[in-house]
């Protein structure tokens, strides 16, 4: 078995993206542009942001017996990915459906498809895959129960980096296993409920009494924020200055950064510092995976 930095669990779609001058109303039928689509979800974008930077990365995700399907195989291949994790079957390839107007707002439907069939069961006969990685990355967009069994599976010693996207309440063993739990504002807020105020300090503060061993709050150009207990530490790490093209994706580039540098034993606050010029240079392409930057463009920038 071929030990890895990271191994993201997580999921794989196609992105179906469409220009539109405005978006249909109700029975409307209005005329967009040419369809691209692009290798996407969470899961896949993560373990393309850590292999592009040189990380020894596996994704562990389930994929439809489809040209969808093998357009991801294909797109995680290309940058380096180990492959030998990912399902194939069971259902269609998960696909978001993107409309996007001249102002960059987009909509965005969701079929999760084979993403919703990667199951505990899968995980368990991947243990050994689980057990080779020195960080797990995982996200929300495969069944909660899965993400559970991830946690109950994962060896003592490696290290679980989660980023609840899209926000959803989380069991307590899932939240007392997230080093770090990683959030942005809008996340922060869907976890803390009511009790959000304006600082994200607080939001840190508040977010660590969930039970979590450290959390990162990404600030978007602002940074991030880093907070664990067991060190006392509350950090600002800010962001290079950039020109933000497309913010696509580049959260999934943090957080694939950020895992890579934990596994090589960096602190949380330097692996954050390293993850927010990532997410920076992210932002300053089109796109999602094709933005996400390699460790030498990185140096250059």
């Amino acid at each position: 078995m071929q030990h890895h930095d990271l191994l993201v669990v997580g999921s794989a779609n196609a992105d179906l993206v469409i220009g539109v001058e405005r978006r249909p109303a109700p029975g409307e039928t209005v005329l967009g542009s040419d369809l691209a689509v692009h290798p996407g979800g969470k899961g896949a974008n993560q373990a393309v942001a850590a292999a592009r930077l040189g990380a020894r990365t596996a994704l562990l995700a389930r994929v439809g017996d489809d040209a969808h399907g093998r357009l991801l195989l294909e797109s995680q291949r290309a940058a380096g990915v180990d492959t030998d994790g990912i399902l194939v079957g069971g259902a269609p390839t998960g696909v978001a459906l993107i409309t996007v107007d001249p102002s960059g707002d987009n909509s965005i439907v969701v079929s999760p498809g084979a993403n919703a069939r990667l199951t505990p069961e899968d995980i368990r006969a991947a243990r050994d895959l689980l057990g080779a990685a020195r960080v797990v990355s995982v996200q929300l967009e495969i069944p909660l129960e899965t993400v559970a069994e991830v946690v109950r599976t994962l060896p003592a010693g490696t290290r679980l980096v989660l980023n609840p996207s899209p926000p959803a309440p989380l069991p307590a063993q899932v939240l007392a296993a997230c080093d770090p739990l990683v959030v942005n504002e809008h996340e922060a807020r869907f976890m803390l409920g009511g009790s959000a105020g304006q600082d994200p300090q607080d939001w840190a503060r508040g977010l660590l009494r969930l039970g979590p061993r450290s959390v990162v709050i990404t600030l978007g150009a602002a940074g991030a924020l880093v907070a664990d207990d067991r060190t006392d530490t509350c950090a600002r790490v800010p962001s290079p200055r950039v020109d933000a093209v497309d913010t696509t994706g580049a959260g999934d580039a943090f957080t694939a950064a950020l895992g890579w540098r934990l596994s090589l034993g960096d602190d949380l606050t330097t692996a954050a510092g390293f993850a927010v010029r990532v997410g920076a240079a992210a932002v300053t392409g089109k796109g999602a995976q094709q933005s996400f930057p390699t460790i030498e463009e990185l140096g250059a920038a």
